[in-house]
Parts: C-alpha cells; sequence; structure tokens
C-alpha cells in the first residue's frame, strides 16, 4: 500500500506550499543519487518524494488526494507507472532551478558576449590629501582584449571550430540512473567552440593582461574605507561584452597630531603652566595649509584635559559644504631645568598659595581624608 503523501515528506495535511517546497528540498538534496551513488534505498526514497511533491504541489491534486486518497488520483500519481506523469527534470528545474544541470529551462549560450569581471585597487592618502582632496595615479593591471586575433583566440586567418563534444552548447548529459545529468563539457571548457591554431600572443585566451596607469581625482572629505568605482576600468568583456568596473578602496595613513572621529579632528596641545594660570593665547595647528595655525583662547586656571571646540576647522564633508571642528584638548607643562633664582621664585609662590587657589587639590584631600577615616575606623572595629 502507498505510503501517505504527507507522511513521506514530513508535513501536515494544512502545511503551506512555501513549507512543503522546504520540505521537499531538504529530502531531495539528503536522497540525491549523485550523493549516494550505489544506494538502491536512498535513490528508492528520492523517487518516492519526488512522486509525493508532484501530487501535493498541484492544487487540484492536492485536492482530490485529500478527499479520495489515493484512490482520486486515477490510479497514482506518476512515477508508480500510471500514466506518463510529470518530468522529474521539470519537478527538479522547478524547485533548483538550473543549479543541477536537470535539463529544461533556459540555458546560457556559451558565445554570448560576457561582462569582464571587477578589478580593485587599494590606494592609502595621507589626512592632509583627505582634507583638500588630491590627484593620483595608480597602476592597474588589467585583462584587454588581445590585437593580433582581435580577441578571438585564434591565429589571425585563422578561426574557431564548434566544439564537435558538445555541438556548440558548451554542456553534455551524461545518464545517470533513471535520470541524465548535465556537465560543462570537457574538451572545450563549456566556451561551445574549439581552437585548432591558438594565437601566439594570448595562447587563444583572446585576452592578455596589461598595466595600465589610471588619473584619479580623489574628493576633499573622503574617509577611511571610502571606495571610489570607475566605470568600465576592469576587465575587458569577452566576445564584444562591456567591461567590469575598477572599485578603488581608501585608507587614510595615521597622523602624527590629528584623529579624526567623523568630521571632527582631535588634537592635543602643550600648554605653558603661566598661560594656564593667567590666561592667554596660543597656536594650534590645523590642515587647512602646510603651515596652518588658528589661534586659541586659554582660559584663566585651564587644567589638563580642558578641551575647547573651534568651530567650522574639522575635516570637510564629503556630500555638501558642511564642515566639522577642531577639538583642542590642553596639556598644561611642566617647565623643566629651572635655574635656581627660577626656583627660588616658585618655591616662594607655592607657598604662597591656598586651598582657594588649588581647589582640586584641597577637594581631593577632603575625599581622602574620608577614606582614610573609613579604613581606619573599619580596622578598630575588627580589633574590637
Amino acid at each position: 500500500m502507498a505510503r501517505d503523501y504527507y507522511e513521506v515528506l514530513g508535513v501536515s495535511r494544512t502545511c503551506t506550499e512555501v513549507e512543503l517546497k522546504a520540505a521537499y528540498r531538504k529530502l531531495a538534496m539528503e536522497h540525491h543519487p549523485d550523493r549516494n551513488a550505489g544506494n538502491p534505498e536512498a535513490e528508492a526514497k528520492f523517487k518516492e518524494c519526488a512522486e509525493a511533491y508532484s501530487i501535493l504541489s498541484d492544487g487540484q491534486k492536492r485536492a482530490a488526494y485529500d478527499r479520495y486518497g489515493h484512490a482520486g488520483l486515477n490510479g497514482g500519481g506518476g512515477f508508480g507507472g500510471h500514466g506518463a506523469g510529470p518530468d522529474i527534470n521539470d519537478l527538479f528545474n522547478e524547485v533548483f532551478g538550473s543549479a543541477f544541470g536537470m535539463g529544461g529551462g533556459q540555458r546560457r549560450n556559451p558565445n554570448a558576449p560576457s561582462r569582464g569581471s571587477d578589478l580593485r585597487a587599494d590606494v592609502e592618502i595621507t589626512l592632509e590629501q583627505a582634507f583638500t582632496g588630491t590627484d593620483a595615479e595608480i597602476p592597474v593591471l588589467t585583462a584587454v582584449s588581445c590585437e593580433p586575433c582581435e580577441g578571438s583566440g585564434a591565429t589571425p586567418g585563422t578561426t574557431a571550430a564548434t566544439c564537435p563534444t558538445c555541438a556548440g552548447q558548451g554542456r553534455i548529459r551524461a545518464a545517470q540512473g533513471f535520470f541524465q545529468v548535465e556537465r560543462t563539457c570537457p574538451r572545450c571548457g563549456g566556451a561551445g567552440k574549439t581552437i585548432a591554431d591558438p594565437c601566439r600572443a594570448c595562447h587563444g585566451a583572446g585576452q592578455v593582461r596589461r598595466q595600465r596607469t589610471l588619473h584619479v581625482t580623489i574628493p576633499a572629505g573622503v574617509d577611511d574605507g571610502s571606495r571610489i568605482r570607475l566605470s568600465g576600468e576592469g576587465d575587458a568583456g569577452q566576445r564584444g561584452g562591456p567591461s567590469g568596473d575598477l572599485y578603488i578602496f581608501l585608507s587614510v595613513a595615521p597622523h602624527d597630531i590629528f584623529e579624526r572621529d567623523g568630521l571632527d579632528l582631535h588634537a592635543q596641545v602643550p600648554v605653558p603652566l603661566g598661560v594656564a594660570a593667567l590666561g592667554g593665547e596660543i597656536e594650534a595647528p590645523c590642515l587647512a595649509s602646510d603651515d596652518c595655525r588658528t589661534p586659541v583662547k586659554v582660559p584663566e586656571g585651564a587644567q589638563t584635559g580642558r578641551t575647547i571646540r573651534l568651530r567650522g576647522k574639522g575635516m570637510p564633508s564629503l556630500r555638501g559644504r558642511e564642515r566639522g571642528d577642531l577639538v583642542v584638548e590642553l596639556v598644561v607643562e611642566t617647565p623643566s631645568n629651572l635655574t635656581s633664582k627660577q626656583k627660588a621664585l616658585l618655591r616662594e609662590f607655592t607657598e604662597s598659595l591656598g586651598e582657594a587657589q588649588n581647589p582640586r587639590q584641597a577637594g581631593f584631600f577632603d575625599k581622602a581624608r574620608r577614606f582614610w577615616g573609613g579604613v581606619t575606623g573599619q580596622e578598630e572595629r575588627e580589633r574590637a
């Protein structure tokens, strides 16, 4: 007695078409004869799954089966010898497409024009070049059409012949079990043609590798990882097909002074002790030119870590007129190599300072005293 088709595929009677196809795809891949060579049990299961799917995937047949069972199918569903039934090749193409080469479906003409491959080039630039934009000369090794044979691959004066093995189709069929498998023609490699007298310049490939130098304009504002596409600058197409594209991936080298954060630039700038205490003005570097400097107003009593934001002094936007900011982090510098007189003056100056002039120090030791007191109290309680 024939098994229940829903049981064969492991689905419920209320399953959707999507669930039905997913179940069949999984089982067909598992029991495919190519994966189970010499296993008649797997071939039988594969055949049974195909029969079940052919019935349940057809709306009218499924309705008849749901109502009357196998008797509602006029004596069989196709693979059991009751009628011609569906072609297994068509069934495979429906579920898997043409990837298995099971016949049917539209095949690509091996002699049709094909697009060339896309290429990638990596280019490193400086932060200054990213700020202003720059022009670059990039050497690229690409496939170009062979000039002597004009891309045919055959010696000038000769032509390629239709492959006798595959009759120009680029693929051949071979019987395997109860169905046929389609594979790339081993003689022509899928080209559909053979060359008896290959071109000496390209050895029959129709293309040669040649280094070219391309001029590329890199716009201002590019960032690390930015990509530039040059249409038609990749490998040449075959048989008159269009060329591929060249993609240039940019990387920005680390800078000695600046760190980039989006459109903003960050820089640490040293500040003399006197300027930090009394306030004043210092100069910070910028990227607008080789010797670009911009004034920075330092507030009285500035501490290390204080940041000052200079609007519009950062990186330009790649799209639009927006500009980022320059964020200057102040680093108060302690003087060194003092003379005896300077040391004496500094001691006198330090002794004259009270807690009001060193608020952070006073606050810190207040916290420290509370901490020390807490530790001492804990020790006393533990001893008691």
